[in-house]
């Protein structure tokens, strides 16, 4: 106990604040006050009233109100934030906030006096570090006192559970997961009564945990719960649970976790229509927060179908649900799945539920599809902020908003950005949003208030289409410009070839055609055959250049045919993976599309550790050794055996192709040797014809014939005096 007494004290050494008085004629007003939750300090603002004393929280917005009339006591004591105050209510609640100065004590004494006829007393603490002492419970704390000065105090709603042994007793305290330090539990020794006196009553233990039980928030399901709600769909944490309803906390029962979350630690309740207007979200918000390993859940979100109907009868008579609720609920209920679901829990947590204000979309609903973090969900602007829905979902305040920012879109003009900026400097980026969205959007945030960056950004996305593509168009892009250089480059080496090879050449193609149809007709004179035979070696030089520039079209390659009986490939780790994980991926996220899940199952799969891919890569190994024994098995079988190897194919069509050059270069010489000849002598077309088909079937290499040459041999084969009537 000394310990823990000592540490508040070091604390309040080192610690620096910053905070503003305000004084507005009947009001005080105080910043960065602190007020202890659960063994976590949150700041706050602080104000004093006429009629009522107003706290609210900067962390989660939450705002205690205690009427002016019901503060009985007040002190002012030494902290380890400074000075601090203690109020206690006529009705036994006690609240205790620090963060003051020593020149505070003056102004709020006197506004005290005036306002609340209350005296600001001076308590001093025991700072001895004594262990021994007296302890007395006043109405929600327990006091430990050495020489009637408090040593500390312990609030009894944060114990969570009280044991007790022989002479101890055993106090076990809620844990808040955001608090750098926590105390997990702290034991009295209870010295035993007089045997006279325990043999009339109980033991003084049995009696000290009494009183602690009777004021502490224990968590234990005693007695039948008031309802259940069976099966019912969670998106965070996600599965399905039982939600069993206690008095004092909400049990939430799954095939693999339990959660028991007390109803002190709800902070909101919403209730949101999803956009395809056949379900509803209902949204708890939590603080503390619940934990499954390492994993917090600061928000509760349950998905229900508006055609689910229930009839519910509470496990209560209708004499203690009139009692209890003072006509909230009743016995005997019945309606829509998730009206019943928000009766009960409006009732038991005392807490309005929230639902959208007057913010319609573009397309008529109260939410806006857009991304965060790469997961698709909803946005809803609320009366008073911001909600995310659903991975991971997000609540903003407009109070702790700093300004909000419209960006253009990083993969398209079709969709915008929008930023929202916190005072704490965190940034929350929804991207992918329909340019459609935007007018709707921006009139919302100017009602509110809200500060907006780019105000000029509106004029631009609201104008002509062509606007938003020409704007992207300024931008200087290097790979497009990189792109465009190298095109020029290439065309400019395309021009150049051309112009080497043209320049020695001053001839029509057109004309060039008819030269070559002369060579083969017979009523062309010899002086005709003798010109073209003096042009004959320029066309030689000509040629090859220009048959240079032919880019000869690839032969499509022949698919090799599937073989149907073959085993299958085995998957790598990735896919093996990938079809273990997409029904689950489908679950978290309903209505995701093929892509989508692909992208997310990219994302996981990098964020998985080397201890988790072992296990994949194990079995992508083993399923690699069945494949190989299954094609060794096929093979020696007979399976495949009909279809040619690789090697194979290759010898063959190296073969044939060394044939086809030979007997195509072959060809080629005699053609120009024949062409050459013809400079002295003028052949006919008849002999011509003659002369080639009879040297082909010579030579044996007529195999594959053209068109002309068979027209040739047609002609070769008719009388020769049938020309002759010609001419």
């Amino acid at each position: 106990m000394t310990l823990f007494h000592r540490s508040t004290v070091i604390e309040g050494q080192w610690l620096l604040r910053t905070r503003g008085i305000a004084a507005m004629g009947d009001t005080l007003e105080f910043s960065d006050i602190y007020q202890e939750v659960k063994g976590s300090w949150n700041d706050g603002r602080l104000r004093f009233g006429r009629q009522s004393v107003v706290y609210k929280s900067s962390k989660t917005g939450k705002v205690d109100s205690i009427p002016a009339a019901e503060v009985s006591q007040a002190q002012w004591r030494r902290v380890c934030l400074g000075q601090g105050i203690k109020l206690t209510t006529s009705t036994g609640h006690i609240y205790k906030y620090d963060g003051f100065r020593d020149t505070d004590f003056e102004k709020i004494s006197e506004y005290f006096k005036a306002h609340y006829k209350v005296e600001l007393s001076e308590k001093e603490l025991c700072v001895k570090g004594w262990n021994w002492g007296t302890t007395k419970f006043s109405g929600p704390l327990l006091s430990f006192e050495v020489s009637d000065s408090p040593a500390f105090e312990i609030p009894l709603a944060s114990v969570s559970q009280c044991a007790t042994g022989k002479n101890e007793v055993t106090l076990e305290f809620h844990q808040n997961d955001e608090a750098e330090v926590s105390l997990m539990e702290v034991r009295f020794y209870v010295p035993p009564g007089d045997t006279a006196t325990t043999e009339e009553g109980p033991e003084p233990v049995e009696v000290f945990r009494d009183r602690v039980l009777s004021k502490a928030d224990v968590i234990q399901a005693t007695g039948d719960a008031v309802c259940i709600f069976k099966e019912l769909q969670c998106l965070t944490p996600r599965g399905r649970y039982d939600i069993r309803i206690y008095p004092s906390f909400l049990h939430l029962h799954g095939k693999t976790f339990d959660y028991k979350i007390p109803y002190t630690t709800v902070l909101r309740l919403f209730l949101l229509p999803h956009k395809d207007q056949r379900q509803m979200f209902f949204m708890i918000s939590l603080d503390p927060p619940i934990k499954q390993g390492q994993t917090r859940y600061h928000f509760l979100i349950l998905l229900f179908s508006k055609d689910e109907d229930l009839s519910l009868s509470l496990n209560m008579t209708e004499e203690e649900v009139e009692r209890r609720y003072e006509g909230k609920l009743s016995k005997n209920m019945s309606g829509s799945l998730y009206e019943m679901v928000g009766r009960v829990m409006k009732a038991l947590v005392n807490k309005k539920i929230t639902v959208p204000g007057n913010f319609l979309g573009h397309s008529g609903t109260q939410c806006i599809t857009c991304s965060y973090k790469a997961s698709s969900g909803l946005l809803y602007p609320l009366e008073r902020g911001f909600v995310y829905i659903h991975k991971p979902p997000v609540h903003l305040r407009f109070e702790e908003v700093s300004s909000v920012n419209f960006a253009r879109g990083t993969t398209t003009t079709r969709s915008f950005d929008f930023e929202i900026e916190t005072k704490q400097g965190t940034q929350f980026t929804f991207s992918s949003i329909e340019r459609e969205e935007y007018g709707k959007l921006f009139d919302f945030v100017t009602a509110k208030k809200l500060s907006i960056k780019n105000r000029g950004f509106k004029e631009g996305i609201k104008g002509k289409d062509d606007m938003l593509e020409d704007s992207d168009e300024d931008q200087h892009d290097a790979y497009l410009e990189r792109m465009k250089e190298e095109g020029k480059i290439r065309e400019e080496a395309n021009d150049s070839d051309d112009s080497d090879g043209e320049s020695d050449e001053s001839f029509n193609p057109g004309e060039e055609e008819d030269d070559i149809a002369e060579e083969y007709d017979s009523k062309a004179s010899a002086s005709d055959s003798s010109a073209e035979g003096g042009d004959s070696d320029r066309e030689k030089k000509k040629r090859p250049a220009k048959k240079a520039k032919v880019v000869k079209e690839r032969k499509p390659r022949k698919k090799k045919p599937k073989d149907s009986g073959a085993p299958k490939r085995p998957m790598s780790a990735y896919f093996l993976w990938l079809n273990a994980s997409r029904e689950s991926i489908k679950a978290e996220h309903p209505g995701i599309s093929i892509t989508e899940i692909s992208k997310r199952a990219g994302e996981m799969w990098r964020e998985l550790g080397k201890e988790q891919k072992v296990e994949w890569d194990g079995k992508a190994e083993e399923a690699k050794k069945d494949y190989e024994v299954a094609m060794r098995e096929y093979r020696e079988s007979g399976g495949g055996s009909s279809a040619p190897s690789k090697k194979e194919r290759k010898k063959k069509g190296g073969k044939s192709d060394e044939k086809n050059k030979k007997g195509t270069s072959g060809g080629g010489r005699e053609r120009e040797r024949e062409r050459t000849t013809g400079n002295d002598s003028f052949k006919s077309r008849e002999f011509i014809s003659s002369e080639e088909s009879s040297s082909e079937s010579d030579r044996g290499k007529g195999k594959r014939k053209r068109k002309g040459s068979d027209e040739l041999e047609e002609v070769a084969s008719t009388p020769p005096g049938s020309d002759s009537g010609s001419d």
